[in-house]
């Protein structure tokens, strides 16, 4: 196991009802600036619990953030802050409002030229505001990190930035706010969810045991209570489950001491940017296809996730391997996503652009950082 540095400074409150705990955890002298996205908590009741909390204090709504948060989004919301004199964000939906309150908490104290640069160029933060999130969609594991995705329309970019500055104080994660939730958004998150896990799991062996058992006990898990909040939406203790999954997920307590490798998603951003698509159906189309391209530099961390989370036995273990991505893309196949390029009506002509950024940038992707251009194209035919 690697050296390494824990520190997770956000307070989970969990559970039903919890929303009213936001009075607590807010002093009424604060100017909050709410964000959320199309106005689906306005008809869930989330809303009205959230502003029923907030009752004594000064609150100025920002709604409108889209799935993909788009930088000419956040740099409006970013203007109202310094206008208004905000104090506080409070982020109330899914991972996309809370990653672009995040940017915004960023850019609002960002003294350089233009925030973007902080996010393209990966430079630290020295400040940002501070910020907490009431959860209504579990699966990027955004309220519990210190990281978020954003869109940049007119550059055709999608990237991350990751800086401690960022990690909400706060996440409110009531299950019930989940239930009217669409199939869709719920299968998203289940492989988004997923995803988190395997590439903080699925690399090379360091002989971190309690790491990989963590990791697998939360594979394990989506397996099992993933299609049943498909098939009863109303669930609590499924829907709890999935959303305390999400969290654990990817609050970088599985990437502690091992190497990780995030070429599905850094791949998928490209997909989503060029051509809209979920980014956990992103996922899905392209896992396999990482897996399939790096069996050998994966294997002995394969045949592991093989026997231990499907319940492999064969003596081969090259069976062990093939069969382990088999059942993955079976699994998703049972989330109603698509599982390769076809599946969303698209060829590896429609998306060479991807290989051709990463040539573009010069970077390089994988645990070992052998993953080029030429390396990405490859994995795009076998998304094929």
């Amino acid at each position: 196991m690697y050296n390494f540095t824990y520190h997770n400074p956000t307070k989970i409150v969990f559970g039903k009802g919890t929303i009213a705990e936001l009075k607590n955890l807010l002093s009424n002298d604060l100017k909050i600036l709410l964000t959320y996205g199309g106005g689906s908590i306005k008809k869930n009741g989330v809303y009205d619990q959230v502003m029923t909390a907030l009752k004594e204090h000064k609150v100025i709504e920002y709604g409108g953030i889209e799935p993909n948060p788009q930088y000419r989004t956040c740099m409006q919301a970013v203007r109202i802050v310094k206008n208004e004199n905000i104090d506080f964000i409070l982020s109330v939906g899914g991972g996309s409002v809370l990653d672009a309150s995040k940017f915004i908490a960023a850019a609002a104290l960002w003294r350089g030229d233009e925030p973007w640069d902080f996010v393209r160029k990966s430079l630290p933060l020295e400040a940002a505001l501070p910020l907490g999130c009431v959860l209504t969609l579990p699966a990027t594991g955004s309220e519990s990190n210190p990281n978020a995705v954003i869109s940049r329309e007119e550059t055709g970019e999608k990237l991350a930035f990751i800086d401690k500055h960022v990690f909400p104080q706060f996440a409110i994660l009531d299950p019930e706010t989940t239930y009217t939730l669409p199939e869709r958004q719920v299968a998203n998150g289940v492989v988004d969810t997923f995803v988190h896990v395997i590439e903080q799991y699925l690399t090379f062996p360091v002989n971190a045991p309690l790491q990989d058992r963590l990791a697998e006990s939360i594979l394990l898990t989506l397996v099992e209570e993933g299609p049943k909040a498909l098939q009863n939406p109303l669930d609590y203790d499924t829907r709890a489950t999935l959303m305390w999954a999400a969290t654990l997920a990817l609050n970088t307590l599985l990437s502690r001491g091992v190497p990780t490798d995030w070429t599905t998603h850094q791949i998928g951003h490209e997909l989503t940017a060029l051509h809209g698509i979920d980014h956990a159906r992103t996922l899905a189309i392209f896992l396999p296809a990482v897996l399939k391209h790096q069996k050998k530099a994966k294997f002995k961390k394969l045949a592991q996730y093989g026997r231990r989370v499907w319940g492999l036995a064969q003596d081969d273990e090259n069976q062990v391997v093939d069969q382990a991505i088999a059942k993955t893309i079976e699994f998703f196949k049972s989330l109603h996503v698509p599982v390769c390029l076809a599946d969303v009506n698209l060829t590896p002509a429609d998306v060479r652009q991807i290989s051709a950024s990463h040539q573009q940038r010069g970077s390089t992707l994988g645990e070992h950082g052998t993953i080029g251009p030429d390396e990405i194209a490859e994995i795009i035919l076998l998304a094929a």
